[in-house]
């Protein structure tokens, strides 16, 4: 299971790669500005010369859904990637803390439980005002709680197993057990639901950029795109499909692959 675990990572790691050089290979080969208006070629279909079309001011649609991949995918994964980090530290903390300390630490936990993840976003964002910086700290704000609730779980599980036990005899220091012995066997189960988590932070992206909490214009990025098409749904709905195909899409590929390495972790599932 680990070999077939270490195949699908240097996999996955290899699409994202490339994914990720195709992205910025384009925005090099593009001959078009994103921000650039061409009012003589408005709301164009797609054609030869522009494969996507283009929007209501001129401008080329794939120039601009290349240019919004950079901040929806890469936004969406740096948010996760906090989330993942620090949940995982506080779960790990709290399940090595004792009673009062766990106690503590997952009353806290619950307390932004209480609050959807979307709601409490849109509140953050309404307060501070709509802009980038305020998106993803107000995505960050709600991105943990459920890796802090699974590493909990996981590292008190992990703690009862008999290699865990034999390390603390062997006088081994508490830091070192959860860095050698539990992180490394709770980790898998955490990209899994990382995976999950990175998905859905697309879909938060994008539907705040489209209730216009997130990415503001001239800034392409894909929520917005379908913001700006709505007023031509019917007359140009180009405007409209080419954005929601690549989220939907780039959220069906992460959410497969997800899947794939959540069977390799439970092939007895299968």
């Amino acid at each position: 299971m680990r070999a077939a675990l270490r195949r699908f990572l240097r996999r996955l790691s290899l699409a994202v790669t490339c994914i990720a050089g195709a992205v910025i290979a384009g925005l090099w080969l593009t001959p078009y500005d994103p921000a650039a208006a061409d009012f003589l070629d408005r709301l164009s279909p797609p054609t030869a010369q522009h494969w996507a079309g283009t929007d209501h001011l001129g401008r080329d649609i794939a120039t601009r859904l290349l240019h919004g991949g950079l901040w929806s995918l890469g936004l969406s994964l740096t948010i996760t990637a906090f989330g993942l980090v620090t949940g995982t530290l506080i779960g790990i903390i709290a399940a090595q803390s004792g009673r009062i300390g766990d106690f503590a630490i997952m009353r806290v936990t619950d307390s932004f439980f209480a609050f959807p993840e979307l709601v409490a976003a849109v509140a953050v964002a309404g307060i501070f005002g709509p802009s980038t910086v305020n998106l993803v700290i107000a995505l960050m704000i709600v991105s943990w709680m459920k890796f802090t609730r699974l590493a909990r779980t996981l590292a008190l599980t992990t703690s009862k197993q008999d290699f865990v036990t034999q390390a603390r005899l062997n006088g081994l220091s508490q830091a070192r057990i959860l860095l050698v012995h539990i992180l490394p066997n709770i980790l898998p189960s955490i990209l899994v639901l990382g995976t999950n988590s990175w998905s859905r932070t697309i879909l938060a992206i994008s539907g705040l950029s489209f209730l216009g909490f997130g990415v503001q214009p001239p800034q392409s990025e894909w929520g917005a795109m379908l913001l700006d098409g709505k007023p031509y749904m019917q007359s140009a709905p180009h405007l409209m499909i080419f954005p929601g195909l690549t989220v939907l899409i780039s959220v069906l590929a992460i959410n497969l692959a997800g899947d794939r390495l959540r069977d390799l972790l439970a092939p007895q599932s299968m």
